[in-house]
């Protein structure tokens, strides 16, 4: 009896659940309602209470018993969610790049060429289309926000289009999404570091050498390079660089065998926790009445044409070169339309682009003009590149007509 009960309720609950969770679309669906639930919610009767749980400051004075700051941890919800789990996401992140390029799709230079000058175009065309609406202005440090590629967001897109996009091209759109990240990691690591603490950064650098040595050799207990990983977050965390790296620096020293299963054991927790807790936090925004003022301003600008336009633009200009001068060929079955399509596709910044926004401006009103900048842009660029992509014959099908 309770037997068939407990097989009832995983039929009729888990199965579905589980199901959609399967689902290649399902992180991009999850991470637009949590975009949309946070915006209703932080615009709604309980604005106060949403918004300010999010900013709650951790008080010593307010019923701790110890000296919370003396510890010199993150001291809100939204600080621990950004430096804190998002570490895991950057975790997640850098063993998917490490595979990559050890094993996977960038693991040779026939390979790796077009996406990385894919990627390379991607990055610099909206950083420079940036500049270029914001020069001789105060917002110029926000030229890394439309860098970024959201990898779930945009290979969610393309799996709703099925078979009229080649499997090549959903794996140059991954391959050149990873890239793109390995460059917001580097962005963030060099040019989002306001200041350093030397000596936490001595620290970090000589408990990084556990794991780098443990990996050399071949140890295989995934505990031992944990505990320095934690040590080393909390020295890159007090240093000034921002302490999501201390993920993509273990990540790296996790041994190749291990990483598949790690990669398979974080994929959900990551896309279906994390991501969506960072989701909620960072799009808990109280619009301005004037929304559209808001989107008439230098940052919304070199926000939006960045993503929407110099994505594309850069995407398929150094394909094209790539290609022209036998450096690379186009991924299998794939033309050129296709490949501008998915570099509209590219435009979805999202997660990395909101999270390079909170690290350029201090102000919480310039973030959120750059927030809902993101959120237009990304929503612009996944309709654009999916209506494109839905107009596209698939190449290398004859239509054949009978008489």
């Amino acid at each position: 009896m309770i037997k068939g009960s407990i097989q009832i309720i995983r039929k009729t609950l888990l199965s579905p659940i589980h199901t959609f969770i399967k689902d290649s679309r399902a992180v991009g669906i999850v991470l637009i309602v949590c975009t949309i639930a946070s915006m209703v919610l932080a615009n709604a009767g309980v604005q106060e209470n949403y918004v300010g749980f999010w900013n709650t400051l951790f008080d010593p004075a307010g019923g701790h018993h110890y000296q919370y700051h003396a510890l010199h941890l993150p001291n809100s919800y939204l600080l621990w969610i950004n430096d804190g789990m998002m570490v895991l996401f950057f975790f997640l992140v850098g063993m998917e790049i490490k595979r990559e390029v050890t094993v996977g799709e960038l693991s040779s230079f026939r390979k790796s060429i077009l996406p990385v000058l894919a990627a390379i175009g991607g990055m610099l065309f909206p950083a420079l289309i940036f500049t270029f609406f914001t020069k001789n202005s105060a917002y110029t440090e926000g030229w890394g926000i439309p860098m970024a590629t959201d990898i779930a967001f945009s290979l969610g897109i393309l799996s709703l289009l099925g078979r009229r996009v080649p499997v090549g091209l959903k794996i140059f759109l991954m391959a050149l999404a990873i890239i793109d990240d390995l460059g917001a990691i580097l962005t963030i690591a060099i040019f989002y570091t306001p200041h350093l603490e030397i000596k936490y950064l001595l620290i970090g650098g000589a408990v990084f050498l556990i794991p780098l040595l443990l990996n050399f050799f071949k140890v295989q207990r995934l505990i031992f390079y944990f505990i320095p990983g934690i040590i080393l977050w909390y020295c890159l965390f007090n240093s000034g660089v921002h302490a999501t790296i201390a993920g993509v620096l273990l990540a790296f020293c996790i041994p190749q065998e291990k990483i598949s299963d790690l990669v398979h054991s974080l994929h959900h927790p990551v896309n279906f926790i994390i991501m969506p807790v960072f989701a909620l936090a960072n799009t808990a925004i109280q619009l301005p009445s004037d929304i559209w003022g808001v989107l008439h301003n230098n940052i919304s600008y070199g926000v939006i044409a960045g993503l929407v336009i110099g994505k594309p633009l850069g995407i398929f200009t150094l394909s094209f070169v790539a290609v022209k001068l036998k450096l690379a060929t186009l991924p299998s079955k794939s033309g050129w339309l296709q490949l501008l399509g998915v570099g509209l596709i590219a435009g979805i910044g999202f997660t990395m682009s909101i999270f390079i926004a909170s690290l350029a401006y201090v102000e919480r009103d310039i973030q959120i003009i750059a927030i809902i900048s993101v959120i237009a842009a990304s929503l612009i660029a996944g309709l654009a590149g999916f209506i494109f992509l839905r107009l596209q014959k698939p190449v290398g099908i004859v239509i054949v007509k009978l008489p």
